[in-house]
């Protein structure tokens, strides 16, 4: 086949595709693997997260054909609703027997290719999306722009001036980033315990602003009066919102597919990368059903290779690929990761005997304390929900503070998994911050440290934004193409160097949109 046209054999075309999703989904496996079939296309870009999002729509916009390789499923196409957090199905959790949320993980579960997929390391656990829209699927949406003072220091190389005046007010506006009616939030029972957390940050002496989002806060005030179906206020998120979010399957996925140029493979795992005699590629990729069962072996050639598979999903590819194939790789491949910060805490006996933190609560997060120019203690923290289904009288936060001590990620070719050079030491600046954030709350305003939901009333495992190993200007070029490769180009979290000091995805957005630009006006894709 023609390796400057795109796929169309029948099991990769539209109506063969769609044919044997409808097979995965609700019919029964195949007894054995068929047999391995091999398929070309021009531009191959593996993952859907916010990078390939990206990626996918400024090469269709110029009119390149681009296949998309997800190994989660397409949900939108699926027809299967996603889950909440108190009655959690199937498609809560990847593959598990189980729930993986943070903490409370009460039910069990048939093993399905769920929303939510957590990654477990000695000491730390990451939690990631599985689905087309990636990470988008499962997070809480809070679209925060960085400090220009933070982005200068951590990407000096780059020109914050064009980042603020264009990358960062196109990345929201493709988002489609809003913010909450103040009259609503004063309102809504719902968004009780955020205006408890502001009113005690007060007290305590911090500063809070008001977090972006991008769930539609018009279709919120909606659900709210009962006059569409409920998502935030019905405790979806982690597992996935079925109404309101604008996930990147709404944003940049559906404008590229309405080019005409985007196919998009879900349950498609690729498992190592080959780089070939004339600098093309070679990929393996595993089709599965929602049970995890092996349905077919593929092949893959491609000229040009985006791989944009999540921080950790492109470190394992690329670290592995090198293990397996030789794929060549630089020694900062792997270097300046980190976990942005993220540490947990909560506080216990917040205001019990007047109505606590709320019964009811949104879980779309709208309130952050600031305490970034605190010299002695930077963060920002998340006032987070934690919509039980009753008033436990409990305030949850994520803290993003500086990572100092950035760790190393590496590939253990004895157990086949992603080693990370990383432990207490890491975290202890984060942990001083946490007690010094808790213990000023509880001061002015009550409270114990919450040892409810962890152990000594802390949380320093627990990771939603796994940044760095690629890092932009280190393992790659200036915009994203990998060193010492010609036609492969890493575009997502992994080029952020570890930390960026807020919620990461609208960075990511931004950078990505740098990175494409500058690449199809060099005419890579060529």
């Amino acid at each position: 086949m023609n390796r400057k046209e795109f796929i169309t054999t029948g099991i990769i075309g539209i109506s063969g595709f769609y044919f044997l999703g409808t097979h995965l989904l609700y019919g029964s496996a195949p007894k054995s693997p068929e047999k391995t079939e091999i398929l070309d296309a021009p531009v191959i870009i593996i993952g859907s997260g916010y990078g390939g999002a990206v990626a996918a729509l400024r090469l269709c916009e110029a009119g390149k054909k681009v296949l998309m390789l997800e190994m989660g499923l397409n949900w939108e196409k699926s027809g299967i609703p996603f889950s909440n957090l108190l009655k959690p199905r199937e498609s809560a959790a990847w593959l598990k027997k189980k729930t993986i949320a943070p903490f409370m993980n009460l039910f069990s579960l048939k093993p399905f290719t769920g929303a939510l997929d957590r990654l477990d390391f000695e000491h730390i656990n990451i939690w990631m999306g599985r689905g087309v829209g990636g990470g988008s699927i499962v997070n809480g949406g809070m679209a925060v722009t960085p400090k220009e003072s933070y982005f200068k220091e951590v990407f000096p190389q780059l020109d914050a001036e064009k980042f603020y005046d264009y990358y960062f007010p196109l990345a929201r506006k493709e988002l489609k980033v809003n913010v909450i009616d103040e009259q609503f939030l004063h309102d809504c029972p719902y968004y009780k315990f955020t205006r408890v957390g502001e009113e005690e940050a007060h007290k305590a002496g911090f500063k809070t602003i008001r977090v972006p989002n991008v769930y539609d806060f018009k279709y919120m005030e909606r659900e709210y009066k009962n006059e569409v179906p409920r998502s935030a206020l019905n405790t979806e998120v982690i597992y996935g919102n079925n109404h309101g979010k604008n996930s990147l399957d709404k944003t940049y996925l559906k404008k590229a597919s309405d080019t005409g140029n985007l196919e998009i493979l879900d349950l498609h795992s690729v498992t190592s990368i080959k780089l070939n005699d004339d600098k093309s590629y070679t990929l393996d990729v595993k089709q599965i059903n929602t049970s995890g069962e092996l349905i077919k072996e593929k092949i893959f050639h491609c000229k040009k290779l985006i791989v944009s598979a999540g921080t950790m999903g492109t470190l394992e590819l690329l670290l592995k690929s090198n293990a397996k194939n030789q794929l060549p790789l630089n020694s900062n491949v792997g270097e300046n990761w980190g976990n942005n910060g993220n540490f947990m805490t909560g506080r216990n006996w917040v205001r019990p005997l007047s109505g606590g933190t709320g019964v009811q609560q949104s879980t779309i997060p709208v309130g952050g304390v600031d305490n970034w120019e605190d010299k002695e203690h930077p963060f920002f923290t998340e006032i987070a929900p934690l919509p039980m289904g009753m008033d436990v009288a409990t305030a949850l936060y994520l803290l993003i503070n500086r990572v100092d001590k950035k760790g190393k990620v590496s590939f253990d070719t004895t157990t086949q998994r992603l080693h990370i050079d990383w432990n207490e030491s890491h975290t202890k600046k984060m942990r001083e911050n946490a007690d010094y954030f808790i213990r000023k709350m509880n001061r002015a305003n009550g409270g114990t440290r919450s040892h409810f939901l962890f152990k000594n009333g802390f949380g320093p495992n627990i990771c939603y934004h796994p940044l760095g190993g690629c890092v932009l200007g280190e393992a790659t070029n200036q915009y994203g193409k990998l060193k010492d490769h010609e036609n492969l180009f890493i575009l997502d979290g992994s080029l952020i160097p570890g930390t960026i000091g807020v919620n990461p995805f609208v960075t990511i957005v931004a950078i990505t949109e740098y990175c494409i630009e500058n690449l199809i006006r060099q005419n890579e894709f060529d």
